[in-house]
């Protein structure tokens, strides 16, 4: 007997011996006997007849749904299981008629939650309705009313949502430039609860500085939040059915077809919060609860000049020289989010002083800038960065900002451009300034190109400045985590975030960014025609003066401006201890007189979960080693003045307590023998000069699983 069988003879045992609306009093009666004895009133609703017997058993609803759909033989219903679109194959009329919710649907039956599995008409209904046979779940009325007001009318549940909010300064929002969403009918989202709704997390997220909102479906409901100072942060929870609604009334300000909800589509609008104009840039996508919307806001009038960036005092000098130059291409890189735009604006704010010609070509023009000619990309229009570009050469600039190289025709044009007397200003996509040289080979630029024509690049990222009105200084009190990012960097913390009602209790409050910028060089021209490997350019771009990312994020940190919480966020150069191959991070001593040698080897090994100490000769290696006993291994370079490589492998295999300690020695020696006379001292491993990375790395994770370490 098939399970709807089997429940439509056990409605019928049961109400046949019970009564239409006796039934329910009956199955409580069979498992709480000695209950008042209930006469039920077949003009009462549901809810009513479910709440007398209820409180004439001394049971709860959920213990009164169970008990009946173990009567019936029938799964108690999971609301958290439900599929929204289920709720299109029964019209709310009919739902509310019969106290039913449509849960799942699939091409033959319809899951349909109901209090009232003895109702035989309940069946008729939904293979009406729905054109589906249907399967039945319990649920109590309360439980079912409370579903049918979320799902078939949100605006209920937008009503119910702004109760609890402060609602008096939404109307301070509106649409500037609008062009002709009343054209569409738009008479569910236009209503007053969703633009109310609206207005006030739009206005929300410019009150907290948010850079992004975030509009997610998920099958648990519908949740918004904000980016601020470049972190996600919940704000809101509702119903799917309801953010479904906001996301439509997004789409109508950005005069995006609300129709479509089955590809991804982009927009923009004006707003106007409180007096101040902001851009939105609109981005939805389908998903398979609903549409996925990401609002950016921009403010047009924001733009900065480089004093306001907060850069060191030698990078500032650093970029100012390189937007000094007349031609040739100058980068700026990073990872979307990282600032990237708001620098390069900043430095053509300050070439803008009108004796000179700037064009840009941008996708899209995120700020206005006076004097500055600014052309938006449009592919279906035909402009593309290139072909602008083409047409911006014809327009005699001195100055040329191109929004991105995403190609190499992009790429070519750009060369091209340098070299008739232009100075190109670009962003690109890479995780370091070094990096840029590499990218631009991979995008299908020639090396010779590339030497005669990159003036520099400034990599940088974002790290967020500590709350100015919760931050407490650390006074050498540390916590362990502390402590571990103290021993990874060789930065002790002066603050620490604490978080407050200023600051949405997260501790920091604005950001700061942190860059590096390579200046090119008559020695980094050289290796980039020889096709020199990326340790080789940094130890040249670090010998004519630049400092990574890393070492600028530190010393903000060791003046309090951040913490190395923060700076591990960002940067990511610490590890967990389960990242090394011990319980801790294995500490390595390099040994190398020359700094530039130092940085490129430390900043390796620093970047894959290594502890570094650092000695200029053999005997500051000694001394080292005298402080600390837990050092897993040695790199040493082989010719230092002083004590040498070799001098310094004799004393440590000739010591007890450092002969178990491996010893990796570095050198650019063009003696043959020197590696069999080193490897028969003792050493563990032997390699050339210059480093290549992957193939270093590989030599010391090789030594210290020999070692044990």
């Amino acid at each position: 007997m098939n399970t709807a069988i089997r429940r439509e003879t056990k409605a019928t045992e049961i109400t046949s011996q019970t009564g239409r609306f006796q039934w329910l009093q009956t199955v409580a009666d069979e498992a709480h006997p000695g209950g008042e004895t209930l006469q039920l009133d077949p003009r009462s609703s549901a809810a009513e007849r479910w709440a007398a017997v209820s409180r004439a058993h001394d049971i709860s609803e959920g213990e009164l749904t169970r008990l009946i759909a173990s009567r019936f033989d029938l799964p108690v219903a999971d609301f958290r299981r439900s599929d929204p679109r289920a709720l299109r194959l029964v019209p709310e009329k009919v739902a509310r008629r019969f106290g039913i919710v449509p849960l799942r649907e699939d091409d033959r039956t319809l899951t349909v939650a109901t209090s009232d599995p003895g109702n035989l008409e309940i069946e008729e209904a939904v293979r009406f309705a729905s054109g589906r046979q249907p399967r039945f779940e319990v649920a109590g009325p309360g439980e079912i009313l409370a579903v049918i007001e979320s799902g078939y009318t949100p605006g209920r549940v937008i009503e119910s949502l702004l109760d609890g909010l402060d609602t008096t300064r939404a109307d301070g929002v509106r649409v500037v430039d609008s062009h002709g969403p009343e054209a569409v009918d738009t008479h569910d989202v236009e209503s007053g609860p969703v633009i109310k709704l609206t207005n006030l997390i739009l206005r929300n997220a410019v009150k907290d500085g948010a850079s992004d909102v975030h509009l997610e479906p998920s099958g648990q409901g519908g949740v918004v939040r904000f980016r601020t100072d470049g972190v996600l942060r919940p704000q809101m929870k509702m119903p799917v059915q309801a953010l479904a609604r906001v996301v439509s009334r997004i789409k109508i300000m950005a005069n995006l077809d609300i129709t479509d909800r089955l590809r991804p589509q982009d927009g923009r609008a004006r707003v106007q919060v409180d007096d101040r104009v902001y851009d939105m840039r609109v981005s939805t996508v389908p998903t398979r609860e609903s549409e996925k919307a990401v609002i950016r806001l921009l403010d047009p009038h924001a733009t900065k000049c480089l004093t306001d960036l907060a850069l060191p005092a030698g990078e500032l000098g650093r970029v100012r020289q390189l937007l000094g130059n007349r031609h040739g291409i100058v980068l700026v890189t990073g990872p979307t989010g990282s600032g990237k735009t708001t620098t390069i604006y900043a430095g053509i704010t300050e070439l803008a002083n009108g004796e000179i010609n700037i064009m840009s070509v941008e996708d899209p023009v995120e700020y206005d800038i006076p004097g500055v000619t600014q052309i938006q990309v449009e592919p279906k229009q035909g402009v593309t960065f290139a072909s602008a570009l083409r047409a911006i050469l014809r327009q005699d600039p001195d100055v040329i900002f191109v929004g991105e190289i995403r190609d190499q025709e992009t790429a070519q044009m750009a060369v091209q451009a340098a070299m008739t007397g232009h100075l190109v200003l670009a962003t690109l996509h890479t995780n370091d300034a070094t990096g840029v040289i590499p990218r631009l080979v991979d995008i299908g630029l020639d090396a010779a190109s590339i030497a005669a024509t990159l003036r520099g690049a400034l990599a940088q990222r974002l790290v967020r400045k500590v709350c100015s009105y919760c931050v407490a200084r650390v006074d050498g009190n540390l916590t362990v985590e502390e402590t571990k990012l103290t021993a990874a960097y060789g930065c002790e913390p002066k603050v620490r975030a604490v978080g407050c009602n200023q600051c949405g209790q997260t501790g920091y409050r604005g950001r700061l960014a942190v860059a590096e910028v390579l200046v090119s060089s008559v020695k980094l021209e050289e290796l980039i025609l020889q096709g020199a490997g990326t340790a080789q350019m940094e130890q040249a771009a670090a010998a004519s003066g630049m400092r990574s990312m890393l070492e600028v994020a530190l010393e903000k940190a060791s003046r309090g401006e951040t913490t190395l919480a923060e700076v591990e966020r960002v940067l990511g150069e610490a590890r967990d201890d389960s990242s090394s191959s011990g319980s801790a991070a294995a500490h390595v001593l390099i040994v190398d007189d020359d700094p530039i040698n130092r940085l490129v080897v430390r900043n390796l090994l620093r970047k894959n979960g290594y502890r570094v100490s650092e000695a200029s000769d053999g005997q500051g290696a000694l001394d080292e080693l005298r402080k600390a006993n837990d050092f897993a291994a040695v790199v040493t370079d082989l010719a230092m003045p002083g004590m040498g490589g070799e001098q310094l492998l004799e004393r440590l295999k000739g010591s007890m307590s450092t002969a178990g300690i491996p010893v990796v020695v570095l050198t650019g020696s063009e003696d043959k023998g020197a590696e069999a006379r080193l490897i028969d001292q003792g050493a563990d491993d032997y390699i050339e000069k210059p480093v290549d990375p992957t193939r270093f790395l590989a030599r010391v994770k090789a030594t210290l699983r020999r070692a044990g370490a």
